[in-house]
């Protein structure tokens, strides 16, 4: 059984990996952190007393599910509102979005840092970021689980209900697609 104290460290540990790979799936950080935050809760009061080694296999389930669950509700509203939307036009309300400012806002880049290699290095993050976004959602979630969780592949096989050939499948073709999408870029590593 995981302490309290074990429980709180890894949730601590755990954290801005999980926020990458919420946004990575949802591409909007406030949606990420709700998931991140609500898989954090789910595994705190659901599974709190299951042993410290499980608790990583457990929390990139439920992390997972949540993802899931946003995309569902996201589905449903997206359909109510199609369904609304031609009922009655605002002028007012259309005339009071701006879509550059929406852009703006959620693009988040930090400001140039005074050296020239971590410049360099955050562009270079950046464009791997972008690259990883590209990928098919399985080849990402499984790129991810793998190479930024630093799971192994039964670990990952069971977070995505897989089995571990499709893992090694799905890494396989994520790292050759973004090796050559980097080539292309003109990056090497």
């Amino acid at each position: 059984m995981a302490t309290e104290k074990e429980l709180s460290e890894f949730l601590e540990n755990v954290e801005r990996r999980a926020f990458k790979q919420a946004v990575y799936a949802v591409r909007k950080d406030e949606a990420a952190l709700d998931i991140v935050q609500d898989a954090m809760i789910k595994l705190a009061e659901k599974y709190g007393d299951k042993p410290a080694s499980e608790l990583p296999m457990l929390f990139q389930r439920i992390l997972q599910n949540t993802i899931h669950d946003y995309f569902r509700r996201e589905k449903v509203r997206g359909t109510w509102v199609t369904l609304f939307s031609g009922m009655g036009n605002d002028v007012e309300d259309a005339d009071g979005f701006d879509l550059l400012e929406t852009y703006e806002a959620e693009e988040g880049s930090q400001a140039a840092e005074s050296s020239a290699d971590k410049v360099e290095r955050s562009q270079v993050l950046a464009v791997i970021e972008e690259e990883i976004q590209k990928l098919p959602a399985r080849q990402r979630e499984a790129f991810l689980m793998r190479y930024w969780q630093d799971m192994d592949v039964a670990e990952t096989a069971a977070a995505m209900g897989c089995s571990e050939g499709s893992v090694k499948t799905h890494c396989s073709r994520a790292t050759h697609a973004l090796a050559q999408a980097l080539r292309l870029r003109g990056i090497t590593l």
